[in-house]
């Protein structure tokens, strides 16, 4: 029996449990997503960022006594320490990922609890990295644009207050609101690539800002966050809903798969995706712009087919349009999925320290066998491959 035959690979660990969560729950099949119990389209149709982020944090919805001062806390972390800023001017040429992850590795220097691992205070640094991370994305699109850092707006809430700060205009109340939905819908989703990379740096006894700095580097990579982005090229690039049949087919004969449509762990339309196009034909008639709502709804049309075999629209088919219609650079799309994503990540952190085991899958060797070691001068000339 061969070593194959004897262990089953799960390539991808695709289809394996690897720890119980009583934070969110898939169904794949039956296209449902709950936090905390929680149906996602409930979260997005009454609660608020703050309120949802709470619920993750805490495990139950606040009262508006705690929604106050989780409110409160918030907004006092909504700074940067001024070597921050430095770091974030020296590399504002980056890419602004890279500027993100970096910028979350050396707010470790300045947390005054980072070494301490306990869910209190784990809980406490996940709250300020929630207020943060939106201020470093912030504060590199100014320090990028040679413009001043527009100071956060203690009367905003945390979506209108972000939507301020990145495009320098008080956003209206649809825009804001839209914002909020947009970082519900992407607060949380089990484990992902880059949860699942938090979890294994947590795993370790590593501090909550090394998690976070592997979550969004593992964000970073287009296989896990990307599609917003290219959805808004896809849409530019069709440019007219009388082409999108077409721009399809093509994709398809080519065997390309169409951007924004597949997932992992869905088998229907993604349940987040109906809030997110609802938003979208809103603000685009809002905006004025309403041609990129027909676009993606031509190209959804003409992926009907593929529909059968699991290839469905995602929450990022509609992300990427609401930005743009805001005003927002293409290359912040991937940023602001870590926006929304920070208070996930730190449940999942939460979850791994409350019964930490050190995360460590297995390889299954299909190498050479045991050979002899030949000495350097003996071993004959060779081309490598």
């Amino acid at each position: 029996m061969s070593s194959e035959e004897k262990h089953e690979i799960h390539r991808g660990l695709k289809g394996v449990y690897f720890e119980r969560s009583a934070t969110t729950f898939i169904d794949g099949k039956l296209g449902e997503l709950r936090y905390r119990g929680y149906s996602i389209h409930d979260l997005a149709q009454f609660s608020s960022f703050e309120e949802t982020a709470f619920l993750l944090l805490h495990g139950e919805l606040p009262t508006e006594t705690e929604l106050a001062q989780f409110d409160a806390a918030l907004k006092a972390a909504r700074h940067l320490p001024s070597p921050i800023l430095t770091i974030i001017e020296t590399i504002k040429l980056a890419h602004p990922m890279e500027v993100l992850r970096t910028a979350v590795s050396a707010l470790a220097a300045f947390d005054p609890d980072v070494s301490d691992n306990s869910i209190d205070a784990t809980r406490a640094k996940g709250i300020r990295l929630t207020a943060q991370v939106p201020m470093i994305v912030a504060a590199h699109r100014a320090i990028r644009e040679d413009q001043p850092i527009p100071a956060p707006d203690p009367a905003l809430s945390h979506a209108a207050n972000f939507l301020w700060m990145i495009t320098g205009r008080k956003p209206s109340a649809d825009a804001a609101q839209l914002m909020d939905r947009d970082l519900i819908l992407h607060a949380e989703h089990g484990s992902n690539a880059s949860s699942f990379a938090a979890r294994v740096v947590i795993g370790t006894e590593a501090n909550l800002h090394a998690a976070v700095t592997a979550a969004v580097a593992a964000l970073s990579g287009p296989a896990h966050g990307g599609a917003a982005e290219d959805v808004m090229r896809m849409a530019q690039e069709i440019g007219d809903p009388s082409k999108a049949a077409a721009y399809v087919k093509a994709k398809r004969a080519a065997g390309e798969a169409v951007t924004g449509f597949g997932h992992r762990v869905y088998r229907t339309e993604d349940p987040r995706a109906r809030h997110m196009r609802d938003g979208v034909e809103k603000l685009s008639r809002e905006m004025g712009q309403p041609q990129w709502f027909a676009i993606l709804q031509a190209v959804v049309e003409a992926m009907k087919p593929y529909a059968r075999f699991g290839v469905n629209v995602n929450v990022d088919f509609y992300s990427g349009v609401i930005y743009y219609l805001n005003g927002i650079a293409p290359e912040l799309f991937v940023p602001i999925f870590a926006v929304g994503r920070v208070a996930g990540w730190t449940v999942q952190c939460l979850e791994q320290l409350q019964n930490n085991i050190l995360i460590r899958p297995l390889t299954l060797y299909d190498g050479p066998a045991l050979r002899p070691y030949v000495p350097i001068g003996q071993r004959p000339p060779r081309t490598l491959p």
